[in-house]
């Protein structure tokens, strides 16, 4: 038997990184999946891939109508979900603050602390129909500590850690939990080389992650198992708790400078 067997869940952001581990593991653990993303050929490829029970749909976490239809669609072809992972997230990294534009700082908080609001908000009614459930948030090491030239994300990601526990507060009496991952260093395309460009040098990037107690970078499928447990009967006993998966980035180690 699977760790998820008898389980409904919602994932965003599934289609590339953690949330494909995601969706991948909790297929393989016997939940059924709808899973979506802004990245449509990715998803499609995703799901086709790991086969039955899974199902992608396009979903823009800002967007209200499209949380709805998710849920929806979630319900139409599977029954109510009894978990939610509040995956998709951008970054915007070695940007000083003063050099941050407002419409880069919203466009982070949008994705990342508005797409959960959302996520939580039309997932909630249909987890309660469903008797209750698990809501798993990824947040951040920057939802824990703050990084140099990364204050919209920081920002979001501390966001996303306080309203998990406002989440866990208001929906306990429905046998909703709700906790919040705070992975740190892990290797997916959001913190590829490509993506950060110049904010950081592949030496530096590779040294940060040497000088960690574990001494590498982690890899989505750690933090998927994670959200496995949480996602679990495993941690009934488990809510409004910050959950860190970081090689030990927050025992002390300093980011370089921007």
């Amino acid at each position: 038997m699977g760790r998820l067997d008898g389980k409904v869940a919602l994932i965003s952001g599934g289609a590339r990184g953690q949330g494909e581990a995601e969706v991948r593991l909790f297929a393989a653990e016997g939940a059924k999946v709808v899973f979506g993303d802004v990245l449509h050929d990715e998803g499609e490829a995703v799901a086709a891939d790991v086969g039955p029970n899974v199902h992608y749909i396009p979903l823009d976490v800002t967007d209200e109508g499209a949380w709805q239809k998710a849920v929806d669609e979630t319900i139409n072809r599977y029954g109510p979900p009894n978990v939610l992972v509040n995956n998709a997230g951008i970054l915007l990294f070695g940007v000083s603050m003063v050099d941050t534009s407002l419409d880069d700082y919203m466009r982070v908080i949008n994705v990342n602390q508005v797409g959960v609001f959302l996520g939580m908000k039309y997932t909630v009614p249909a987890m309660i129909e469903a008797g209750g459930g698990s809501i798993v948030n990824i947040s951040s090491t920057n939802g824990l500590a703050g990084y140099g030239g990364t204050v919209a994300y920081t920002a979001s990601k501390f966001a996303v850690r306080g309203m998990t526990k406002n989440a866990a507060l208001e929906l306990g009496k429905y046998g909703i939990r709700a906790n919040s991952i705070h992975p740190g260093g892990v290797d997916t395309a959001m913190t590829a080389p490509d993506t950060l460009g110049d904010a950081i040098s592949d030496e530096d990037r590779e040294a940060t992650y040497a000088m960690l107690p574990l001494g590498r970078v982690g890899q989505p499928e750690e933090i998927a198992r994670l959200a496995v447990y949480l996602a679990s009967d495993e941690s009934s006993y488990s809510t409004g708790a910050e959950f860190v998966a970081d090689g030990g980035m927050l025992c002390g180690v300093v980011n370089p400078e921007v």
